[in-house]
Parts: C-alpha cells; sequence; structure tokens
C-alpha cells in the first residue's frame, strides 16, 4: 500500500478519526468560541452601532450596508450551524454519521462577491472588520471540512517534497 491510498476515505477511515479527533481537541473549542463570540460581536454591532452608523450613510451607500449586513448575517447563521452540529459530535449527541447527513442541510457556502472597492470604502468600518473577520473563519471552516472529509487539499497535492519521496520510493523499488 503507497501513501496516496491512504488518503483516500472510501479506503481509510483517516478522515472519520481526524474528524472524531478534532471536534474533541481544545483547537475545535477555540474555534468554536470564536464563532460564536462573533455572532454575538456582529449581532451587538448590528443592533447597536451599526443602527446608528447605517442611518447616517447616503442612500447609495445604505443600501450596499444593507446587502453586506444580510450577507455577514447570513455567512454567520452558517458557520454557527456548522460549528453546533461539530460540538453535538464532540458532546455524543449526535453521531459523525448524523453529522455527515446534517453537512448537507448545513453548507458553508462559497464566498460571495464583495461590493466593488470604492463602496466598500465608504462602509463604516466596524462592519468592514466583521466581514472580513466572518471571511476568514468561513474559509477556515471550508478547509477543515475538507480535511475531515479527506479530501487532499491542494497544498498536499503540490507538495513538492511528497513527489521527491515518491519518485525516490519508485526508485528503490526498481533497485530491488
Amino acid at each position: 500500500m503507497n501513501d496516496m491510498t491512504l488518503l483516500k476515505p472510501e479506503q481509510d477511515d483517516g478522515a472519520l478519526s481526524f474528524a472524531r479527533g478534532f471536534v474533541k481537541s481544545d483547537a475545535f473549542m477555540l474555534l468554536f468560541r470564536e464563532g460564536m463570540g462573533l455572532v454575538e460581536q456582529t449581532a451587538s454591532y448590528l443592533d447597536g452601532d451599526g443602527r446608528a452608523e447605517s442611518a447616517a450613510l447616503p442612500r447609495e451607500v445604505a443600501l450596499t450596508y444593507a446587502t453586506e449586513s444580510m450577507r455577514l448575517t447570513t455567512r454567520l447563521m452558517q458557520i454557527a450551524s456548522w460549528l453546533l452540529v461539530q460540538r453535538a459530535v464532540a458532546e455524543g449527541e449526535m453521531t459523525a454519521e448524523q453529522a455527515r447527513t446534517e453537512k448537507n442541510k448545513v453548507k458553508i457556502a462559497e464566498p460571495l462577491l464583495s461590493p466593488a472597492q470604492e463602496e466598500a470604502q465608504r462602509l463604516p468600518q466596524a462592519l468592514r472588520d466583521l466581514v472580513a473577520h466572518s471571511i476568514r473563519l468561513q474559509d477556515r471552516i471550508r478547509h477543515l471540512e475538507g480535511l475531515m472529509a479527506g479530501e487532499r487539499t491542494p497544498e498536499l497535492a503540490a507538495n513538492p517534497v511528497q513527489s521527491q519521496i515518491e519518485i525516490l520510493q519508485a526508485r528503490l523499488g526498481l533497485l530491488r
């Protein structure tokens, strides 16, 4: 069996074991707290300072504000749902198989196109910071989802060291 075989989830339970281990780790709990904290911070902003800031914006910028705040809220609800499902697995309230079934319902969407740079620059800085943080968090979760599903990441697929190891293994096989 070569190293490439280990990366296929249908032949190895590595993705499942990674998922089981990760959702019970301190790293997951940090991610969970960060995500849920961002949800709370965003809700507080949108219900407080954000209302005042949006009311003071010119009409065309207010429309962009409304669109971006809606996208932000949707993104954060997807993130929170994903985190809650993973925590349910960690706490034994749900099996990993049930979580995979739920994954189809709780999908972390592809990032949407951002407003034009000049429009975005006119938005309040606090909203721009929350949007940027949520996009970074979304990217991290999408990466983790791929690892948990056993997908090879582009970094691993293009790993020059791994390529050299495979070449050496092939040559050593010829020398036998």
